[in-house]
């Protein structure tokens, strides 16, 4: 694979300001869980502390097992900028309009995009946990998660962050 191919998907297509409040959301999410253990504690912290234990639990769970499927059944794995980066890469943007689209009940829309990130097998499952998951940030006050100004840099997966 050549270096272009492995980063296909982290093209700076905008910045995370140009979304609205529940897809940049869902971007820095994206980020914080992909960030590694102790992302992932804040992004658990935060779903509690906003919808209530039960709530917040569901709520997880669907965004876990989004991600899950996602890295298990991706056509490649979700390219994305660091926790702090101020930029929004394709892979990133895709992923914000999906879960924007399958919260906003556009189900055909939230398919289609879906095929674009997972086998097409898989992405009647995704789609189902993206409204899960896009209704629950929007129960959630959308502001920028206040765990990314202290989130680590570093990434545990190394390969899929660009900058």
């Amino acid at each position: 694979m050549t270096g272009a191919e492995k980063k296909r998907g982290g093209a700076t297509v905008g910045l995370i300001s140009e979304l609205d409040g529940l897809e940049a959301a869902s971007v820095i999410y994206l980020r914080l869980w992909c960030n590694g253990p102790d992302s992932q504690a804040s992004v658990h912290g935060d779903f509690i502390a906003t919808l209530g234990v039960e709530h917040g639990q569901r709520a997880l769970t669907c965004f876990e097992d989004l991600c899950r499927i996602c890295a298990q059944h991706g056509r490649r794995p979700l390219m994305r900028h660091s926790v702090n980066c101020k930029c929004l890469g394709s892979d990133e943007s895709c992923f914000a309009n999906f879960i924007g689209a399958a919260a906003q009940g556009a189900r055909d829309d939230a398919m289609l995009i879906a095929t674009l990130l997972v086998r097409p097998d898989m992405a009647p499952l995704v789609t189902s946990l993206a409204t899960d998951f896009g209704l629950a940030l929007k129960r959630m006050n959308l502001r920028t998660p206040s765990r990314t100004e202290k989130a680590e840099i570093y990434d545990h997966t190394q390969s899929t962050t660009i900058h």
